[in-house]
């Protein structure tokens, strides 16, 4: 599928400078972020899930700085702990779709998402009815949640939960979320560096 319309290069352009701006702080997370970059550069339609081979996608590690504690839902199709996230549906706002997401998946309000994002993943989603497999190319973002702020879930999970550090051991099962939660509860406990980070809100 190849789109050529003004709208949506505008759109998979300001996807592109999402991914540059992210700060990479290993060689696992360059060769990522180059990964992601040489496949837009391929796929025009990356932000679509049209996109067989894979597209972008925005997810959100949503942290409670006052318990430094993480939320990960229970998800339903794959049976798996995980932070909120999902397509972006041609918004190559990254950081308001990864918002989106989280505020449609744990229906909390107040919700502020930081910029830059603070991680990537490509990870491959199995061949499921008729859709086949592809990849899913995930650029992840740090939110704060509003002190003690409860969590609810919706059609997609089975459960939420409020996790620290010690309690994730328990629930995460790759190593690569471990690396998400790990980073992001480092963030959130520290005031230097949240203060580092721009925010906004829904």
């Amino acid at each position: 599928m190849y789109i050529d319309d003004e709208a949506h290069a505008i759109e998979l352009a300001a996807a592109v400078s999402v991914v540059r701006s992210l700060v990479a702080e290993s060689d696992e997370q360059a060769a990522l972020q180059q990964q992601i970059l040489d496949f837009c550069a391929t796929h025009p339609d990356a932000l679509y899930r049209t996109c067989l081979d894979g597209h972008l996608t925005g997810s959100a590690l949503v942290v409670d700085p006052s318990r430094n504690a993480t939320l990960l839902i229970h998800h339903a199709k794959l049976e798996r702990w995980l932070q909120p996230g999902g397509h972006v549906d041609g918004n190559g706002d990254l950081a308001a779709s990864a918002l989106r997401e989280a505020l449609e998946e744990v229906g909390i309000e107040g919700l502020e998402v930081c910029e830059p994002a603070i991680d990537l993943d490509i990870h491959a989603i199995p061949e499921r009815g008729d859709e086949p497999a592809h990849l899913h190319l995930d650029v992840r973002f740090l939110v704060i949640a509003p002190p003690d702020a409860a969590a609810t879930i919706n059609h997609e999970s089975l459960d939420a939960r409020w996790v620290t550090t010690e309690d994730a051991e328990q629930l995460i099962a790759s190593d690569e979320l471990r690396r998400l939660v790990d980073k992001g509860l480092a963030m959130s406990g520290s005031s230097d560096r949240l203060a580092l980070l721009a925010r906004r809100t829904a």
